[in-house]
């Protein structure tokens, strides 16, 4: 068995992997590039989309480890009739987004990934393993041929609400390892080697006590499809007496989870709010029956308005306008949950002026959906393989500080698994 990692060795986002025997080949995830102004094709790594205009036959199937677009954003690009497997709520969580994202609806049919139910593909046994990420049914795969194997860790943590899974996938054993392609996300950045990152038991602790003292709305910035995120705002707004405030297109991912022990539209303590925006996209789609679906507890502006100290609402920059022209701010608070790179960067200036025109305080409450250095250290001592090969990180130079030996290959290179 072979193996080329396309694009990751040197980057975050983007994945794509391609492992052949006899060949046959299968690849593993096939990711939009984080930087990317576009789901062109352009995009692709440029021996997939050699081989995709040459001939497909050889390719058993691509297998997508979790719905997040820098692992799924260029599926779209196969050709018709490839196989594409993936766990069942990923791939709904995938097809229920497409509306909102105008992300183009991708291949979906395939095999359907279950943890720990091994796939023949081909030539090649995959054994998924589910595992705690701040995507949604998210799985570890381990591919067998010709005697070899190979661990592809996805992403992964252990401080979320699944951190159970972490624990019982590195006690249990797995066979020899010869080849471990473990993500590093968190490895370089400048907290060091030996930070933990907080867990949402903790950020639940800190969001009750924002929400506390906020006399007026409580918003919280996060991403809808950050299931454990949804989990943990929920619980914090009950703690406190509020109802958490979800707009369309949170239900319809809550939904698409198909897992009727998460917060859903119909719950008692959550109401939906369809915000302008929201509401001219659903009138040009003609997607009248998502909202009939979860109208239930719907409720509006003013509602809000007349009472806001009542709700957490889950904030989206598109709720921005209908907060303020329906007066729904006064003693608002806003949390910010999500990576501060985004921040920094610029991303959400018009949101920094926002706050700063309507005197909303600025809270920041965030964990990552990646592992911290301490956990990776665990995960590969874990495993124990013969070799550690990095991928999705920029500094891959530093694995050599969590375990040896590590074989270090660049995008485009072939070599023995």
């Amino acid at each position: 068995m072979r193996a080329c990692i396309h694009r990751g060795a040197t980057q975050i986002g983007g994945s794509c992997v391609e492992l052949e025997y006899e060949g046959q080949r299968l690849l593993i995830d096939m990711g939009l590039p984080l930087d990317s102004l576009s789901s062109s094709a352009a995009y692709l790594p440029l021996a997939v989309s050699e081989q995709m205009s040459a001939s497909s036959k050889a390719l058993c199937a691509v297998i997508i480890s979790h719905p997040h677009l820098d692992h799924y954003g260029l599926l779209h690009h196969l050709p018709k009739g490839t196989p594409v497997i993936t766990g069942e709520a990923a791939r709904a969580l995938i097809t229920a987004a497409v509306p909102f994202t105008g992300q183009p609806l991708p291949l979906m049919e395939g095999l359907v990934l279950k943890d720990r139910q091994p796939l023949e593909i081909g030539p090649f046994r995959v054994t998924p393993f589910l595992v705690d990420h701040s995507a949604y049914d998210a799985y570890s795969l381990l591919v067998e041929a010709g005697g070899r194997t190979l661990f592809y860790s996805g992403d992964f943590r252990a401080h979320g609400r699944k951190a159970s899974l972490f624990e019982r996938l590195i006690s249990d054993p797995h066979g020899p390892i010869h080849s471990l392609l473990m993500e590093g996300t968190s490895i370089g950045r400048p907290d060091g080697l030996q930070v933990r990152y907080p867990t949402e038991a903790e950020l639940e602790t800190k969001m009750v006590s924002v929400f506390r003292g906020t006399t007026g709305l409580a918003m919280v910035h996060t991403s809808a499809q950050n299931i454990d995120r949804v989990v943990t705002l929920y619980r914090a707004a009950r703690k406190t007496g509020r109802d958490l405030v979800i707009d369309l297109y949170a239900a319809a991912i809550l939904e698409a989870t198909g897992n009727a022990n998460l917060p859903q539209s119909d719950w008692e303590g959550v109401k939906l709010f369809v915000p302008q925006r929201q509401r001219i996209q659903i009138k040009k789609q003609g997607n009248f029956g998502l909202l009939q679906r979860h109208k239930a507890n719907r409720i509006y502006a003013e509602d809000i308005a007349a009472d806001p100290s009542r709700y957490a609402l889950l904030f989206r920059p598109l709720h921005m306008r209908d907060m303020e022209r329906a007066s729904c701010l006064q003693q608002a608070s806003y949390i910010y949950s999500q990576w501060m790179g985004y921040w920094e960067e610029g991303a959400y200036d018009a949101i920094k002026s926002w706050l700063s025109v309507n005197e909303i305080p600025f809270y920041n409450i965030h964990t990552s959906g990646h592992a911290d250095p301490h956990t990776l250290k665990r995960f590969v001592t874990g495993l124990a393989p013969e070799r550690l090969v990095p991928i999705h990180s920029f500094h891959p130079e530093e694995f050599s500080s969590l375990y040896n030996p590590v074989e270090h290959r660049a995008d485009g290179e072939w070599w023995h698994v």
